[in-house]
């Protein structure tokens, strides 16, 4: 009986300090996971590191750029960038203009899931550190969820 109780006590100190230690060691990934829950991509990132969504506007066929910042574990959206106004964009909102584009700065938006329904037509791409990724491809057209999760170099 003592030797059970001390087992426990030994699991549950060394579950413990396992998990505050991993948590310490643990490093921030943007995960891409399908309706299922099954991750599509893993992609390491650090807190400021811009993610960005592009597709091409389903009526106005025009690029529209969101641009999100890791910030404390979510995604936090800084930007928007358009060239026409159409369904779904900012129309009433204060914009600045870059160049041929309006820039759209929202109040503060977090997601700690951000969907994403992709298609053909849309066709779209995430951008991660430089790196280009087709998220119509990746996730055969279905929606799928972006956010940041801590991860071990167990589970990388």
């Amino acid at each position: 009986m003592y030797v059970l109780a001390a087992v426990a006590v030994a699991v549950l100190v060394g579950t413990a300090v396992g998990t505050s230690v991993g948590e310490e060691t643990g490093t921030s990934t943007l995960v891409v996971a399908d309706e299922r829950g099954i991750d599509l991509l893993d992609v390491p990132v650090s807190e400021g590191d811009e993610v960005t969504v592009e597709y091409t506007h389903s009526v106005e066929k025009t690029l529209v750029t969101d641009v999100y910042v890791v910030d404390d574990g979510t995604l936090l959206m800084d930007r928007m960038l358009f060239s026409s106004y159409g369904a779904g964009l900012p129309a009433q909102a204060p914009v600045d203009r870059d160049g041929d584009r309006f820039v759209y700065r929202p109040p503060d938006q977090r997601h700690g899931r951000l969907s994403v329904s992709t298609g053909p037509v849309a066709g779209h791409e995430l951008v991660v550190g430089g790196t280009r990724y087709d998220l119509h491809e990746l996730a055969d057209g279905r929606t799928v969820s972006l956010g940041v999760e801590r991860r071990h170099s167990l589970e990388l």
